[in-house]
């Protein structure tokens, strides 16, 4: 791995608050619960997990001139990552993310608030992109507007560095545009497959993951949860199994999976290697209390 290989990440930081209920969870009352703040946001998660691997990382994302957007900078510079991409704004918060696990440490329900990066555009994101530097991968979340995600597309067709996306959520999936050629790797989970396909997508995984990479991207990485992942590449697919972990908060799992296929990537490894390490990442903040896990190293990879 060069150490001029950077990997650019675009795309949401925010301030995470999770809530982990003590007990099952029960709607439209109150439920007793531990508050465990971080920060989030996935381009931020996966420049985080990249960083304290020690690879070259980037984020370009907007935060608001606030305490939060400040915190989390310093945080991001930390470990690792560069954060002279970042923008400040005065005129929207620093975007934030709640979310509500169960004992379990499952997802119940997450509510997002996203101004400041809703509110970036193509000419705001082109000054913040360091063009000296060499860019092995660009990494880009769907929470960004849909020009940006177009525009991002568009330099990778004119020869710009290969892309990666991740669709983020079901609602977010139609930020992506209907033709994915020059797209290197989209990842995304079952519900959100079906979603950008609409009316008439397969119920089996492996068909769901061939019918997106038919809209043009090189490679499609379908998750499923603790049912393991699929890797649709040319015109095979592979199935990769989840690492068993003990579960504390499945929050930023996913983000770990895509840093670690990345950093698989960044050595060489062939795409279903790479999803392998990545699958190892994800044990490791499923097994951490905090969207990244604070453990991970090369060596505890390994």
């Amino acid at each position: 791995m060069s150490p001029r290989d950077r990997v650019v990440c675009v795309g949401n930081a925010a301030l995470d608050r999770t809530y982990a209920l003590k007990g099952p969870a029960h709607l439209a009352t109150s439920n007793p619960a531990i508050l465990r703040p971080s920060f989030g946001g996935v381009a931020r998660n996966v420049a985080e997990n990249l960083g304290r691997l020690g690879v070259a990382v980037a984020l370009v994302t907007q935060v608001g001139d606030d305490a939060g957007g400040r915190a989390l900078r310093d945080d991001c510079a930390k470990n690792g990552v560069d954060v002279s991409g970042v923008i400040v704004t005065s005129a929207h918060p620093t975007a934030e993310y709640v979310a509500i696990v169960d004992p379990a440490g499952e997802l119940v329900i997450g509510a997002s608030t996203t101004a400041a990066i809703d509110a970036l555009s193509v000419a705001l994101l082109g000054a913040a992109f360091d063009e000296d530097a060499r860019t092995a991968w660009t990494f880009a979340d769907c929470t960004l507007p849909g020009p940006v995600l177009a525009a991002l597309l568009e330099d990778r067709r004119a020869g710009g560095p290969p892309l990666a996306i991740d669709a983020v959520s079901i609602a977010k999936t139609e930020r992506l545009p209907s033709d994915l050629r020059g797209l290197d790797l989209l990842f995304l989970n079952e519900d959100e497959a079906r979603a950008l396909l609409g009316a008439g997508a397969p119920d089996d995984a492996a068909d769901l993951a061939r019918a997106v990479r038919q809209r043009g991207a090189t490679a499609v990485v379908l998750t499923r949860g603790a049912r393991g992942t699929i890797v649709a590449e040319g015109s095979a697919t592979t199935e990769i199994a989840v690492v068993p972990a003990t579960p504390i908060d499945v929050t930023g799992a996913g983000d770990a999976l895509i840093a670690g296929t990345l950093f698989g990537l960044l050595r060489g490894d062939e795409l279903a290697d790479a999803v392998r390490t990545g699958t190892r990442m994800a044990k490791l903040t499923i097994e951490s209390p905090a969207t990244v896990s604070r453990t991970l190293t090369r060596a505890a990879l390994a």
